[in-house]
């Protein structure tokens, strides 16, 4: 019998479907909503790496001429990845509301396609690194709706501990997708000539410490004292170790990635200008938190871990400290000491 590696072609090969599938027979009640979910949500992805990866070529790249709620400019690609999400996740039979970085309102799903699942997502992170190549990527965070009857608030609005899966889609040198239902993070790639997410990342850890530090120093000046003074120790450690490095993508995808895979801290801080933050809690904070927690890291306000707060409003905001546990806790530590 031939042997299919020769053809350079793996017959074994664990799909992120097969995964869920699998998963999902660790549970003998599961209805399979939310495979079902996922796999349209896949489909979603797939569509959208393929418009990123042809952007060029089909005009594609430039503003679409119209701002979002949260006043930014946004992009032709940030229109299409966000239509091509709810299109997908509001058919799928498996939601019952939905909530976009770049929709001002809730998004409620049609009453003959309702399911039990509520999606809050990042259509495309990173959009303004679009026009020059930069990696970026969807982000997105699902709960299971707790009331009765119509959608309410309290269903949209409920913290981080109480998501069922989470993950994230990365469009750089290859397309990946990062997911957890809670048991654990796996990696999966995106094989072009099969059209499958292959499974090359199994129980993916973050490191309990690493090398690097991730933020935009240009609003240092903004700072607490307790950061600038953290910030200050990574690039002069007392103890006559080496200096860590910077790096900072400028893209929550790419830098979060990166820090799962490689250890260190990401950061996206408060300053005196955005006391809150910048990043948004439901759809790029908490499912990044998830994933960190799943992997071993840390991730934190500053105040509280971030899955513990729970949200006022779908597009509130977070400062966030993330990664691996020893980096963000010694971050804590010293913003403790010197900002109260």
């Amino acid at each position: 019998m031939a042997d299919s590696k020769q053809y350079g072609i793996e017959t074994d090969a664990m799909t992120l479907q097969r995964f869920v599938l699998q998963e999902q027979r660790r549970y003998p009640d599961a209805t399979g909503d939310l495979t079902n979910l996922l796999t349209s949500l896949l489909t979603a992805v797939k569509a959208i790496s393929s418009a990123v990866r042809k952007a060029g070529l089909a005009q594609l790249y430039g503003m679409a001429g119209t701002t979002n709620v949260q006043d930014e400019e946004v992009k032709k690609l940030d229109v299409l990845s966000n239509e091509l999400m709810i299109n997908m996740l509001s058919s799928s039979y498996t939601t019952c509301a939905l909530v976009s970085e770049e929709n001002k309102d809730v998004i409620q799903v049609d009453a003959s396609h309702q399911g039990k699942y509520i999606v809050a997502f990042d259509p495309l992170d990173g959009s303004s690194n679009i026009d020059c190549l930069v990696s970026i990527g969807t982000i997105f965070g699902i709960w299971r709706k707790t009331s009765e009857g119509d959608v309410a608030m309290s269903d949209v609005l409920q913290s981080g501990r109480k998501m069922v899966a989470a993950g994230y889609a990365l469009y750089g040198s290859a397309t990946m997708v990062v997911l957890s239902t809670g048991h654990g993070v796996n990696g999966f790639m995106l094989d072009p000539s099969l059209g499958e997410f292959i499974l090359t990342n199994p129980n993916m850890k973050c490191k309990s410490r690493g090398k690097v530090y991730s933020l935009n120093e240009g609003y240092g000046k903004k700072w607490s004292k307790g950061l600038a003074e953290y910030i200050r120790t990574r690039k002069d450690p007392a103890d006559g170790k080496p200096p860590y490095g910077q790096r900072y993508v400028g893209s929550m995808v790419a830098d979060v990635h990166r820090t799962l895979l490689n250890g260190g801290i990401f950061m996206y801080p408060a300053t005196s200008e955005a006391p809150k933050g910048k990043l948004r809690l439901l759809y790029e904070c908490n499912p990044m938190a998830f994933i960190m927690e799943q992997a071993g890291g840390i991730a934190h306000t500053g105040k509280v871990p971030v899955l513990d707060l729970v949200p006022e409003s779908i597009h509130q905001r977070s400062p966030i400290f993330i990664g691996s546990k020893e980096d963000v806790e010694e971050c804590l530590e010293t913003m403790k000491k010197f900002d109260e």
